[in-house]
């Protein structure tokens, strides 16, 4: 049973670097057969992508994200990464990490609040 964490600070100063880190458990991120990805939902909205990273194949990011983000990956930890730069109070949202196999996203982490603000 794959299982995914995310993990990191909770509030964040406007105009920093948020980073997030989601830990997989029960499977390996080295695998060309998933991806794994980064969401979030702020208050009131709909679930949005935001990238996703797959082994030996790239990263994929949001256009709308794209010049803030950045996502890697970490094999020997078994853990992706993501950070968001230069963030402003819209950037607070509840943050997942999924996976996604061939068809779906069919693993996700329970989401982590972040909070922009000074």
């Amino acid at each position: 049973q794959v299982q995914l964490q995310e993990s990191g600070p909770g509030l964040v100063k406007p105009s920093q670097t948020l980073s997030l880190t989601c830990t997989v458990s029960g499977g390996s991120i080295a695998t060309i057969h998933y991806s794994w990805s980064w969401f979030r939902q702020p208050p009131g909205k709909g679930l949005e992508w935001i990238g996703s990273i797959r082994y030996s194949m790239g990263t994929y990011y949001s256009p709308s994200l794209k010049s803030r983000t950045s996502i890697s990956g970490d094999t020997s930890k078994n853990q992706f990464t993501l950070q968001l730069s230069s963030v402003t109070p819209e950037d607070t949202a509840e943050y997942y990490c999924a996976r996604r196999g061939d068809y779906a996203f069919d693993n996700w982490g329970q989401g982590t609040q972040v909070t922009v603000s000074s």
